[in-house]
């Protein structure tokens, strides 16, 4: 069944008492508050972390709904895509509004928060734009997508959708074990996308098959979005231990 995260005020008041570590981390008292709407008071350090995590569950919907849409070419399944793609948009442009006065007014710790928030939205909206482009190209196809390769784009799909999952919960508790999870977890999604290119480029091509391109575009989607989720990793680990992974050996980072 399509999963879409409705905005509600259960699900903000059920994250402002998960958020709690987060902020007491920075050294906030503050009590949390709702997020502000554009165009009203700028947006606080706690409204713009809360949005971030928001789209971090935006785009594990998008993720958990490509399943359907590859197994039973869901119309349900592709709106819910569709409407993740816009929201992460919308996210994306609220944080970037709204960071450069709230920036102004923190200490650095909840600077460092803030420019993580920015960095990891703008990873999260091109996951939505790399699902998205996954959808459309299953919307667009004349015949079905064959069965084995369903298997496979699903197996990405799915770990794709844990490896937010991990993510959003690192970001709240500032667990350091999910980063290494994800990254780990990163190489599941080439070592099946490298499957799927061995195949297709070889008895595919050599046959003078073309039909399968279709499909490795959507395996290098899916592929490339998990690479954004490793860049959410490197985030986390950097927001935690005060130094960014993006330079050290990629076998020592996962460890």
């Amino acid at each position: 069944m399509p999963r879409k995260t409705a905005i509600s005020r259960s699900l903000i008041e059920s994250e402002e008492k998960e958020l709690d570590p987060v902020f007491a981390s920075a050294g906030s008292s503050k009590p949390a508050v709702r997020p502000g709407r554009r165009g009203n008071n700028p947006g606080t350090h706690e409204d713009l972390t809360r949005l971030a995590l928001r789209a971090c569950l935006v785009a594990r919907d998008a993720a958990f709904n490509v399943r359907d849409l590859l197994t039973s070419n869901s119309r349900m399944a592709f709106l819910a895509i569709k409407d993740c793609e816009k929201e992460l948009d919308l996210l994306e442009r609220q944080i970037d509004d709204q960071l450069p006065a709230a920036i102004t007014r923190v200490n650095e710790a909840r600077a460092r928060q803030l420019l993580a928030s920015l960095k990891c939205t703008t990873d999260l909206e091109r996951i939505g734009d790399l699902v998205m482009s996954v959808a459309l190209r299953v919307q667009s196809r004349t015949g079905k997508v064959p069965a084995a390769d369903v298997r496979q784009l699903v197996t990405m799909s799915e770990t794709l959708r844990e490896m937010l999952d991990l993510i959003h919960k690192g970001f709240v508790t500032l667990n350091l074990e999910s980063a290494r999870k994800v990254l780990q977890m990163d190489k599941d999604i080439d070592r099946v996308c490298h499957t799927m290119f061995q195949k297709h480029l070889t008895e595919n091509a050599s046959q003078g098959d073309t039909s399968g391109f279709e499909v490795l575009l959507m395996a290098q989607a899916l592929e490339r979005a998990g690479d954004h989720t490793t860049n959410l990793a490197e985030e986390l680990y950097n927001l935690i231990e005060g130094r960014s992974l993006r330079h050290m050996p990629k076998k020592r980072a996962a460890q």
